[in-house]
């Protein structure tokens, strides 16, 4: 899959989506003055519809709202969270936090999703079940992970860049990364 080189074009958050790419972000950037339910389908979605529909409120905005209320509904349901639809994002767990910001990402039907650093902050239950969500979702998207925890990262990777201070160390297989003598001494301090 060939991605044009997004970054460097200055891309808004709505044209990102209309090129397949989502990202959700290390501190989730939830909207906590609005539901779970209401967090997943606005953004990108909203944006990819047009929004001045939705601020009109014309009858095609609404069915349009509805319809993305039920999608972000089913999405909830897949990530197993729908019992928070109706809460705050500042007043569910932190994993439950990063479920929502996965679901608004997948609101943008992407065909890359990008993580940044969804381990961060999990328990090992939460870890499991990230591990499984991620196994999922990359049968139907690319993912890519910008993660710290390697254990996380080795077993949902097919491959892996390795930076060290911003210098590309290493790329490969997991095994051939877990065997990298420059892996090894940047992150584990061990001299090969």
């Amino acid at each position: 899959m060939n991605f044009p080189e997004l970054g460097r074009h200055g891309l808004h958050p709505a044209q990102l989506a209309k090129a397949g790419v989502a990202r959700t972000l290390q501190g989730v950037g939830l909207f906590n003055h609005l539901s779970v339910l209401e967090t997943s389908w606005r953004g990108p979605r909203v944006a990819l519809a047009g929004h001045l529909e939705f601020a009109r409120g014309t009858a095609n905005g609404l069915r349009h709202e509805r319809q993305l209320r039920e999608e972000a509904m089913g999405e909830l349901e897949r990530l197993g969270i729908a019992k928070f639809a109706g809460s705050l994002p500042s007043g569910v767990p932190y994993g439950i936090a990063k479920k929502v910001s996965i679901a608004r990402a997948l609101m943008t039907r992407p065909s890359l999703l990008m993580l940044d650093e969804p381990a961060s902050g999990l328990d090992e239950q939460e870890l499991e079940t990230f591990t499984q969500l991620i196994i999922e979702l990359k049968s139907t998207m690319s993912v890519l992970l910008v993660e710290h925890n390697m254990d996380f990262v080795m077993q949902l990777v097919d491959q892996l860049v390795v930076l060290n201070f911003g210098q590309v160390i290493a790329r490969g297989t997991p095994g051939e990364i877990s065997h990298n003598p420059d892996v090894l001494d940047a992150y584990l301090g061990i001299d090969e």
